[in-house]
């Protein structure tokens, strides 16, 4: 008999006892503890921190100053100077951990990713700095080729096909470049087959054993990447990219995903995105015990931040609930545009 069969049983007892239910109050009452903030802070079962929290940063080779982009209100493009004071401001609100994309010009793109190869590029300059100006900030690192392809997609063509084995040779190379720049997380959202193998050879055999990898393990082929693509001018220039991204549909695919990017040296897994796959994360969640990463992207954001435009949602509220939602299914850390206004947000309501 279940807890909840047995109250019941004890309920009817009662009820027997005296006779009639008239006058009966029942003996459970779930809003008592719900009556006070405080008893609602020690009842509470998901918390979140600024240091759960990594914020996703545009960077782009302009001299200076903010680039607004129109489908993500509130987010910049940023030039370096201005990368550096953004993380300056997440960092005194307890925001510790960055993911940087780099939009790259167009004549620096190509089908092979040779400019994501060059250890003077933007990209590994922009590391350098980081981590010149803000040691104690944990830098993690896009490893893919959409930013630099002249097609848009995460690997190399080759007749109309999005090469596998090819591409990770590139991508295991762009971890090294991005290690010897002083990456502390290699993050592959490629979802070529075999390239955490790949990268973690590559990241062993060029004296970087303790460089972790943070594996988009489950990435799905989802509607919610627009905002993104316009943020890095990266939008695929033919078809889509569902030969390697994972089908929405499943579920028991991204379980296979997890475990074999486990298996070839992952310390940290992914599921992207987050709130519409909740129901994935918490899957995962029941069967790793790794740490878990989700992404609130760029799609996500933008849906709640026009809800909020047109007063039909408050910003503060509906940011904090989708946040809390991703912490309650399971994840440890949330990579999300709302990093910055969170994480100020728990500051200023701390007890």
């Amino acid at each position: 008999m279940d807890v909840l069969t047995r109250q019941s049983a004890r309920n009817t007892a009662r009820s027997d006892e005296a006779g009639t239910t008239e006058g009966h109050f029942p003996a459970v009452r779930m809003r008592r503890l719900r009556r006070s903030p405080a008893l609602r802070g020690l009842t509470e079962e998901t918390s979140l921190t600024a240091s759960q929290l990594i914020a996703p940063l545009f960077l782009t080779e302009a001299p200076a100053g903010r680039e607004a982009i129109a489908s993500l209100p509130g987010v910049d493009r940023l030039s370096l100077a201005e990368a550096l004071r953004e993380i300056d401001a997440l960092r005194a609100v307890g925001v510790r951990a960055v993911v940087p994309f780099a939009k790259v010009p167009d004549e620096h793109k190509d089908n092979e990713g040779a400019y994501a190869l060059d250890p003077q590029g933007f990209y590994a300059r922009a590391i350098r700095a980081i981590k010149k100006s803000f040691p104690d900030v944990c830098v993690m690192t896009d490893v893919a080729l959409d930013p630099y392809s002249i097609h848009g997609h995460d690997g190399i063509v080759r007749d109309g096909v999005i090469v596998n084995d090819e591409t990770i040779a590139v991508l295991a190379r762009m971890a090294v470049v991005h290690a010897d720049a002083g990456a502390d997380v290699i993050a592959p959202s490629d979802m070529m087959d075999g390239r955490v193998a790949a990268i973690r050879a590559a990241l062993e055999a060029n004296g970087h054993p303790d460089v972790a990898i943070l594996a988009y393990s489950a990435k799905y082929a989802s509607s919610l990447y627009g905002p993104f693509r316009d943020a890095l001018d990266s939008a695929p220039g033919f078809g889509d990219k569902k030969t390697y991204q994972m089908n929405p549909a499943n579920v028991r695919e991204a379980l296979r995903e997890v475990a074999l990017d486990l298996e070839e040296g992952a310390d940290i897994v992914m599921v992207k995105p987050a709130g519409y796959y909740l129901d994935v994360i918490a899957r995962v969640r029941a069967i790793c015990d790794a740490p878990i990463a989700a992404y609130q992207v760029s799609g996500e954001y933008a849906q709640i931040m026009a809800a909020v435009e047109r007063g039909w949602a408050d910003r503060e509220r509906t940011m904090m609930e989708s946040l809390i939602a991703i912490r309650r299914a399971g994840a440890d850390m949330i990579l999300t545009y709302f990093a910055r206004a969170a994480a100020t947000w728990l500051r200023s309501n701390a007890t």
